[in-house]
């Protein structure tokens, strides 16, 4: 009997050496969180000490983009390393959207993150808004390499919100008050489930995607609106996750990333950037991006080098040993020097999408508009009005409370020069996009032209455009 206990003991210490060689990840993707919502990025009123100490554990990256202004394309160039264009996601999957938004999904051809990590031997877990297809089962998150998926399959103002478990729905309608501590006691669970070998973990959080929705306990406690309840439960969120691996002393073996799928939304804040969610400029693009890793990634790091949501996927799998598909062309690039050390970007030039085109083209410095942008994605700012949201809070189908952020609650920086093609900004004096200087620096156009025209041969042409318009290029 005594030999098997030492047996039985061999085995499960044999288990935790396998399960240190190789580290966990998560990824923690807030949606439509903006670049100036977080009080480690300035914001004067929302409260974020677990996020703030995160940072203050690890890096902060204060360039970091998306690259596209909304939500389905960039989940889908986190799952593959490849901009928007190239991995076929350049629109919003809707189940509310008619046949053609209902029926958008991420591509067979591609590769998931999740089927890479699996295939290494890794448990491999979901939670949260999925948002790359949803009509049919083989479509959703459990038969694209993830073991597991709890979740609203789309933006949770998409008529149905349901929850989803695996393949099968569990819930009808779902009051979204209790969302986000749901998803949160799945994903301890399943960090203490799998302690025992190496896992991933991917945590789309529904916050603070419209309608803004916190549990009781956080619901007018913020002294910051309803906007600034929900950025101090998704803060909550992030501390549980981050209390649990070092209750279960997986902290110093687990690499967690923290950013957002877009800028904000009304409400929010953009860090005096120009735009928001939808628009081309920075306010668009430009999120949080925190990094932590005890012993690995030097506390209180902070890098101003530009890089991109791709770059994600290639810096966990390098963390990991894995390797990526060697079949395709993948645009991320391993930015773990940029959390540890004062190294360049890996980019020269980073590009930004509107749908299924390439808007904009920036270096460390600057920004080129090759097509004009719009200010914001709804008209109307007069505080005295309310805006009827077409997905908004019902009491039947979207449950939620009802006092929402309105358009007058604008979260980035208005006005500057009209919109037109081709402008150019400083965005190392003029971060606000607000003084175009195209006609000051032609040779500066030129050279980001060049760049755009090259990465433009390889864009499909745009099927989404109107009549007269397809597959214009510029």
């Amino acid at each position: 009997m005594k030999a098997l206990l030492n047996l039985v003991g061999l085995f499960a210490a044999s288990l935790t050496i396998a399960a240190a060689a190789q580290p966990n990840v998560i990824i923690i993707l807030a949606d439509d969180l903006g670049y100036g919502d977080l009080a480690c990025y300035g914001h004067p009123k929302f409260k974020t000490p677990n996020l703030d100490r995160m940072a203050a554990e690890g890096a902060k990256l204060t360039q970091f983009n998306c690259p596209a202004p909304f939500c389905a394309p960039t989940r889908a160039s986190l799952m593959t390393g490849r901009y928007p264009f190239r991995c076929g996601m350049t629109q919003n999957p809707a189940p509310d959207g008619g046949p053609g938004a209902d029926g958008l999904h991420l591509p067979e051809t591609e590769v998931t993150l999740a089927e890479i990590f699996k295939k290494a031997g890794y448990a491999t877990g979901m939670i949260g808004k999925w948002h790359l297809g949803h009509a049919k089962p083989e479509w959703l998150p459990t038969h694209r390499g993830f073991d597991e998926y709890l979740g609203i399959p789309y933006s949770n103002d998409m008529r149905p919100v349901q929850l989803v478990e695996g393949d099968q729905r569990v819930e009808y309608p779902l009051v979204q008050a209790t969302v986000t501590q749901r998803y949160t006691a799945r994903a301890t669970s399943f960090i203490e489930r799998n302690q025992t070998r190496p896992f991933f973990l991917y945590f789309a959080q529904m916050l603070v995607h419209k309608p803004l929705a916190v549990a009781e306990n956080f619901y007018k406690k913020s002294g910051a609106g309803l906007y600034g309840d929900a950025v101090s439960e998704l803060d909550w969120s992030v501390g549980q996750l981050l209390a649990k691996l070092k209750e279960l002393g997986l902290d110093a073996n687990t690499l967690v990333l923290f950013t957002s799928d877009n800028g904000a939304w009304y409400g929010g804040s953009c860090g005096g950037l120009r735009g928001m969610k939808g628009t081309s400029y920075e306010g668009g693009y430009r999120v949080p991006c925190l990094a932590r890793w005890p012993g690995k990634i030097p506390a209180g790091h902070v890098s101003a080098q530009p890089a991109v949501m791709m770059d994600l996927f290639a810096t966990v799998l390098n963390a990991a040993g894995v390797p990526a598909p060697s079949d395709r062309v993948l645009d991320g690039k391993d930015i773990m020097p940029l959390f540890t050390s004062e190294a360049k970007s890996p980019h020269e030039v980073v590009f930004g999408h509107q749908g299924a085109r390439l808007a904009t083209i920036r270096d460390a410095q600057w920004k080129l508009h090759v097509l004009a942008t719009k200010e914001s994605m709804v008209n109307g700012t007069d505080p005295g009005v309310r805006w009827a949201d077409p997905r908004g809070p019902d009491g039947v189908t979207i449950l939620a409370p009802y006092e929402q952020a309105q358009p007058s609650e604008h979260p980035g920086v208005r006005g500057g020069d009209p919109s037109k093609p081709m402008q150019l900004f400083d965005l190392k004096i003029d971060p606000g996009e607000q003084h175009d200087v195209a006609a000051e620096h032609p040779e500066i156009v030129a050279r980001l032209k060049k760049f755009y025209d090259e990465m433009n041969r390889d864009v499909p042409p745009d099927t989404t455009a109107p009549a007269g318009k397809k597959g214009k290029k510029k």
